[in-house]
């Protein structure tokens, strides 16, 4: 992945150990990094939460849980986990490092892969995740994206990101359909609880697509997929790939079965097939779908029948006898291989032929004068009805049968075609043979097709699903929902409360099926009050009687201790009922808060200084050190402190340990102002031996000449006398 120079975890040391080189992947919850642990000198993993969702208790929850859960974890053919770290800054897992490649890559690369290569992968993935559910660990996306592969072929499964406690009872609210479409399980696209046999459904997905070089249900549609994985068959995988094995795809497809008790009931079970299978690859039959056996056979014998020559079938058959006992050859082709002089013989012994001969020509001649009497009859018929082609053909379509019938059956012959479903009402012409306007002539058939009606379809199951999902499991039906909401205090936001008609209902094709969608509890809404200036126990019976709650956090001010001083919902806003409003409640500690107070430095003044602010006497602040060289404009002293105050400023010089006072001033703390009581900065300048006598310069002297009559008793090292300087200087002081 390339080096994101706006990531600043990159170059940071975690826990002074673990110190991060590079990003090398990203997911949903974290993004992950190679970097170096410098105590055990090895490159590791590094899966660092992302900052958005540092605050969110959700993901934080989810995070923890991960490494709760692959901590337990240890197997060869799983991730190791070495350490993990909690702080209010960071929450971050380390990882063992894997330099290989994710079997997605691989199995891109390869298209269908060879059993014997296919059954080594998954073998070790079940490994795995025997392991992990012996300690009641569901992973939940299995995906081969998540799976990593070694230049040696070993298998190691990663990200337990959204793994679960399976002993955890019950189902959260954020307990949904979050794995990978394509490797979904029914259960979880429903957003059904899960367990290990929701692994084992993936595993078997993943196990198709190996050998098939195809996913077994794939469109451009996410929610399509997650519908076909609910309800479609899964295609046969020997549609896919012919040659493949019945006991593998017996496999498969117990594994896929849309219910969890009719599939493999442990990844241990699983193994035990494949190792049976591996024992006899062409002859193991389980036996779990005895249709398989038929269908596989009768494609396997057509193409043998095609191509096959059966061993026992002469080329060449000089005698009479064994042609006619061969069940590969008919009476004609006897005829051809009877030998020359045993024919004539039975020709001359024989008045089959005479006879023959004599009936045909009987035939021949009765045929003559039969046809010539038709061919004169259908001539009369042609000329006798051309007249009624002139009459066109009305339109039948929309009548029902019976009336075109009784209508104009004097003159038509309509029967009837086909009876078929269609949106016509049942009994009624949706087709007919001739277009309406053709020309037809009296007693001609006119062949119509009459409905059935509209097909009648059930209503699918989608109470407590999702409505994006029902909606397109009832169009799946050809039907057309339609979206109505209501509140509802036990069927989370979002999800389908029932359907009108009910699901199991027969209608027809084409109806409109009300879906009706929970929006929640039904809670009332609440004007906010105001909860600034009231005590907290004030603010927390008005919180309980309007059906809100509270959450505080103490804060220094100068309000007496209990107060509330800030509310993050203004008074007057509607909420929800149950709404959190965040509060701030004063300690009774007044907060310090800090003043700028800035001076002005002497155009001539020169040394290195500093400013000491004292309150009663009493040192309050020690400025920095600033060193003046030459018009150096001005410098600050930042004070904290409370309410107000009265101070004194005193100039220091520290190249010879005078000092002087600058002034007093009274520092208003609430406001940041600072007021002047007395100033004399030039003056404590002066008594310091902080400035510089100067003279014009004298003309035709030398550079060095000018600089030591301009100052009379202090040189210093660099001085800088150009406008331009000054200016630079100037303006970096007022920045200060």
């Amino acid at each position: 992945m390339k080096e994101d120079r706006n990531d600043k975890n990159i170059g940071k040391k975690l826990d002074g150990r673990y110190e991060i080189i590079e990003r090398i992947g990203e997911g949903g919850m974290a993004d992950v990094y190679r970097a170096q642990d410098v105590v055990d000198n090895k490159t590791v993993a590094v899966k660092i939460l992302k900052k958005e969702f540092a605050e969110n208790e959700e993901f934080l929850r989810r995070f923890r849980n991960e490494s709760k859960a692959i901590a337990v974890l240890s197997h060869p053919n799983i991730v190791k986990v070495f350490d993990v770290g909690f702080s209010d800054r960071i929450q971050f897992i380390v990882m063992e490092y894997i330099d290989g490649f994710t079997l997605n890559e691989y199995m891109e690369q390869e298209g269908q892969l060879d059993w014997r290569d296919a059954v080594h992968y998954i073998l070790q993935i079940l490994r795995a995740l025997q392991h992990a559910h012996s300690k009641g660990i569901v992973h939940r996306d299995i995906k081969p994206q998540n799976i990593m592969m070694l230049q040696d072929g070993t298998i190691k499964v990663m990200d337990f990101g959204i793994a679960k406690f399976a002993r955890e009872d019950g189902k959260t609210g954020t307990d949904k359909a979050i794995g990978t479409v394509h490797y979904i399980s029914p259960e979880q696209a429903r957003g059904a609880v899960t367990d290990a046999k929701s692994d084992l459904y993936s595993v078997g997905v993943m196990f198709y697509e190996m050998l098939t070089g195809k996913k077994p249900f794939d469109t451009d549609n996410p929610v399509s997929i997650a519908v076909m994985h609910m309800q479609a068959e899964v295609p046969l995988p020997h549609t896919v790939r012919p040659d493949i094995q019945t006991g593998l795809e017996e496999i498969i497809l117990r594994a896929m079965q849309k219910d969890p008790k009719d599939r493999y009931q442990s990844a241990r079970e699983m193994m035990d097939d494949i190792e049976s299978f591996k024992e006899d690859p062409d002859g193991c039959v389980f036996g779990y779908f005895p249709q398989l056996l038929g269908t596989q056979k009768a494609a396997a014998g057509d193409e043998k029948t095609r191509f096959f020559t059966p061993v026992d079938q002469p080329q060449e058959t000089p005698v009479r006898d064994e042609v006619r006992a061969n069940p590969y050859y008919d009476d004609d082709e006897d005829d051809e291989v009877d030998d020359d002089e045993d024919y004539e013989e039975e020709e001359k012994g024989s008045l089959f032929v005479p006879l023959l001969s004599a009936v045909i020509i009987v035939v021949i001649i009765v045929g003559a004068v039969l046809g010539t009497s038709l061919l004169v009859k259908a001539l009369k018929d042609t000329q006798a009805s051309g007249s009624a082609k002139e009459n066109k053909m009305p339109g039948l379509i929309g009548m029902d049968y019976e009336e075109a019938v009784a209508q104009y059956n004097k003159f038509l012959n309509i029967k009837i075609d086909t009876q078929e479903y269609s949106t016509q009402e049942k009994g009624k012409i949706f087709k007919q043979s001739v277009p309406e306007g053709d020309p037809v002539g009296k007693g001609d058939v006119i062949l119509v097709n009459v409905s059935l009606g509209n097909r009648k379809v059930p209503v699918p199951n989608v109470v407590e699903y999702d409505y994006e999902i029902g909606r397109q499991m009832i169009d799946a039906k050809g039907l057309i929902a339609t979206r109505h909401v209501k509140y509802d205090d036990k069927v989370e936001s979002g999800k389908i409360i029932e359907t009108n008609p009910p699901a199991g209902t027969e209608v027809e094709s084409g109806s409109t099926i009300i879906v009706v969608v929970s929006r929640g509890e039904n809670k009332q809404t609440i004007e906010v009050p105001s909860f600034v200036q009231k005590t907290l126990e004030e603010a927390e019976k008005l919180a309980s009687d309007c059906e809100l709650i509270l959450s505080k956090d103490e804060v220094n001010d100068k309000s007496p201790a209990g107060t509330v001083i800030y509310q993050n919902v203004d008074p007057g806003q509607q909420v929800n009922e149950g709404t959190t409003i965040q509060i701030r409640v004063s300690n009774g500690i007044p907060k310090e808060t800090t003043v700028r107070m800035p001076f002005a430095i002497p155009s001539n003044a020169a040394g290195t200084f500093h400013i000491t602010i004292y309150q009663d006497g009493i040192e309050k602040k020690v400025g920095d050190l600033f060193k003046v060289e030459y018009a150096q404009g001005a410098t600050s002293v930042n004070v904290s402190g409370i309410g107000k105050a009265k101070v004194v400023a005193v100039l220091f010089n520290d190249t010879n340990g005078k000092y002087e006072t600058i002034g007093k001033y009274t520092l208003d703390f609430d406001n940041g102002v600072v007021s002047e009581a007395e100033s004399y900065i030039e003056k404590a300048f002066r008594a310091v031996d902080g400035l510089i006598e100067t003279t014009p310069p004298v003309t035709g002297t030398t550079d060095a000449d000018q600089t030591s009559t301009s100052r009379t008793w202090w040189s210093p090292t660099s001085a800088s006398t150009s406008s331009s300087s000054t200016t630079a200087t100037t303006a970096a002081a007022d920045d200060d």
